[in-house]
């Protein structure tokens, strides 16, 4: 016949024991269950729930467009810190300051406009110095040969204005960045 389950308990246990045969562990320190250290996984996760949690964007909102961005490391740990710092990942802090560039388009075209004069400036003050250092060579050559040119005062002012043209132009650039 059949194993019958005693309707007493063995004396010092408890109650009958309704694993059916699967090994049953008791805690060392007879207190209850013991607690586990947390796994790497979990860890990483507890660590990871600090990070601010936002809804789902549906209908209209949600972002479904996809664009490509090419980055030099410099620029992209840069931007990484800014993203971070905004509590936000890239992608978001890139469509943010993006939109918030396209929202105030006449300051934003402003700050290009100035930042092209600015360039264009430098270039054409570049080219000026070229000139003047051509002439400069001229001068030199000729006082070189034990001659005194008439044009020793006027190149050396050209060479004074060209240098403070490319010292504006610097100037004007780092005050805008």
């Amino acid at each position: 016949m059949g194993k019958t389950a005693s309707a007493k308990p063995a004396p010092g246990v408890a109650g009958p024991d309704q694993h059916q045969g699967a090994q049953v562990r008791k805690a060392a320190t007879g207190g209850g269950p013991q607690l586990e250290k947390p796994s790497p996984r979990r860890q990483r996760r507890a660590a990871k729930k600090t990070v601010r949690k936002r809804s789902p964007k549906t209908g209209a909102d949600k972002r479904v467009h996809v664009i490509y961005v090419r980055l030099n490391d410099s620029e992209k740990s840069v931007l990484c810190a800014a993203a971070s710092a905004a509590r936000t990942s890239l992608p978001a802090f890139l469509a943010r300051s993006g939109l918030a560039a396209a929202h105030d388009l006449d300051n934003t075209a402003a700050a290009i406009a100035g930042r092209r004069e600015t360039v264009s400036e430098l270039f054409a003050a570049r080219r000026h110095l070229h000139q003047v250092g051509n002439n400069l060579n001229q001068v030199a050559r000729a006082i070189n040969s034990g001659a005194w040119p008439s044009e020793l005062d006027t190149v050396l002012a050209a060479t004074q204005r060209a240098v403070q043209r490319v010292q504006d132009a610097t100037d004007q650039l780092l005050q805008q960045n």
